[in-house]
C-alpha cells in the first residue's frame, strides 16, 4: 500500500512494527538452520539483499549435517 507521498509499510507501522516483522521472518528461519544442524546466527543474511536468495538455495541443496542420509 503506497501512499500519495510514496511512503510503504514500514513508515506507517513504525520501528515497533519493523521488529516485529523482522521477528516473524528470523525466528522461523534460525529454527531451520538449527533443526538442519547449522549456525542459526545464518538466519541474518536474510536481511541482506542477493545473498538472501544465495543462502535460501544453499540451504534448500546442500547436505545438512543432521541429516543421515539414504542409508542411515
Amino acid at each position: 500500500m503506497m501512499h500519495e507521498w510514496g511512503i510503504g509499510y514500514g513508515f506507517v507501522m513504525g520501528p515497533l512494527g519493523m521488529l516485529i516483522i523482522a521477528a516473524l521472518i528470523v525466528v522461523p528461519v534460525w529454527r531451520i538452520c538449527e533443526k538442519a544442524g547449522f549456525s542459526g546466527v545464518l538466519s541474518l543474511l536474510i536481511f541482506v539483499p542477493i545473498a538472501n536468495l544465495i543462502f535460501l538455495y544453499w540451504l534448500a541443496f546442500s547436505e545438512w549435517p543432521n541429516h543421515a542420509g539414504p542409508n542411515g
